[in-house]
């Protein structure tokens, strides 16, 4: 069921979110307010850091308003002030705890429906958990129902973010004077307007890009087969291109080519150029343009997944190991090839060894599984959707 129809109910949102070490979570974050207030929902996103959103959607968006964290004295501020109400729906992003003032807020009048948005994964707990209700047993919110919504990669679970707009092609179906009906599209989907060439000619690279060469995207913590990579690309037969991003995988580089004694700018048939901070929107288009992504977390998963193309990723390293099982269920849940899962588990950290090849054959045989892994989500329903459709059954 999906309720970005005029029909809809509009409902108000309040999303809180933590950024914690890494901006994953604020990104998120603001795709789930953003495909709410596109499909006509007033958005409230509290945020402990919002600094982020100065690159990262630089244009905002209508129907979302972005305030700070409440302290103390901007909670008393809110209780005394008898225009603000709760909206129909709070959000807990990734197990942030509410503020006990704002939970006591919550508690007065009709209730909401209060929403712990958990993390992405494939382990079979998720399927498991997904809706489930935790009664608040303590504090100002006693009494009070918190439901876990869990997204993921099978029908079972609450899905993943995907815009309507994205992939999907809205068609309409018409039947000619005395002709057979016949299917045409009423609206272009924005992977389909994206002008490849004419975004890679105005990214301000050191060096244009030439037309034979391959073209990487590097977004990453610091994987320690990183060295390996860039060696493996400077002695390829095969011109590349590594378009690396902002942070961590920057600094990352740097110290990879020191160590290697390579200029920062690669070596060989390689040539490492650095990215400016990117809209998410600028981001999509990085990850559509290349013939292969490194990417990290959970925000830009997602987004490689729908860019149909193959790549590599780089799961939130946890002192007890846990992303390793986080990472095999993944692999098992979409039935990647065991030479790619050969190469998760070398860059990631599971297996030592060489780096298996980044070959312009083994990256064609990936592409095949990442549009066919593309298609075989797209056939299911996004997150925002089903999370509409829960909280309506809930009210």
């Amino acid at each position: 069921m999906k309720f970005d129809t005029p029909s809809s109910p509009s409902l108000r949102w309040d999303i809180f979110c933590r950024v914690i070490d890494n901006h994953g979570d604020l990104g998120v974050c603001w795709r789930l307010c953003a495909d709410l207030a596109q499909r006509g929902h007033a958005v409230r996103l509290w945020v402990d850091d919002a600094s982020a959103l100065a690159w990262m959607a630089p244009k905002g968006c209508a129907g979302i308003t972005v305030h700070a964290w409440p302290d103390d004295a901007a909670m008393q501020s809110l209780a005394q002030d008898s225009t603000f109400n709760i909206g129909d729906v709070v959000v807990e992003a990734f197990g942030c705890e509410l503020p006990e003032a704002f939970q006591a807020l919550m508690a007065q009048g009709r209730l909401p429906i209060w929403v712990n948005l958990e993390y992405l994964s494939a382990e079979g707990y998720v399927a498991r958990s997904h809706g489930l209700a935790s009664p608040v047993m303590s504090g100002p919110a006693r009494g009070m129902t918190k439901w876990f919504f869990y997204p993921g990669f099978t029908p079972d679970t609450g899905g993943l973010l995907r815009e309507p707009n994205l992939l999907e092609a809205p068609t309409a179906t018409t039947t000619p004077s005395g002709g057979t009906p016949s299917t045409v599209t009423t609206s272009q989907t924005r992977q389909s307007k994206f002008d490849r060439a004419a975004w890679l000619a105005g990214l301000p690279l050191d060096k244009p890009i030439a037309a034979n060469e391959r073209l990487i995207s590097l977004f990453c913590y610091e994987p320690a087969a990183l060295p390996d990579l860039l060696k493996q690309l400077s002695q390829a037969a095969t011109p590349a291109r590594l378009l690396v991003a902002q942070g961590r995988p920057r600094a990352a580089v740097a110290a990879a080519t020191q160590a290697l004694h390579m200029s920062s700018r690669g070596a060989g048939l390689l040539h490492i150029s650095q990215l400016p901070y990117l809209s998410q929107t600028d981001f999509d288009h990085l990850l559509w343009a290349c013939d292969f992504n490194f990417v990290r977390g959970e925000d830009s998963l997602v987004r490689a997944l729908w860019a149909g193309k193959p790549f590599a990723w780089h799961i939130y390293p946890q002192d007890d190991l846990a992303h390793h099982d986080k990472l095999q269920a993944f692999e098992a849940a979409l039935d990647m090839p065991a030479d790619l899962r050969k190469f998760h588990a070398v860059w990631n950290g599971l297996e030592t060894g060489p780096l298996p090849a980044l070959s312009r054959t083994a990256i064609d045989h990936w592409h095949a599984w990442g549009h066919q892994t593309q298609q075989r989500l797209l056939a299911q329903t996004d997150l925002t959707s089903l999370l509409l459709s829960f909280v309506a059954q809930k009210r």
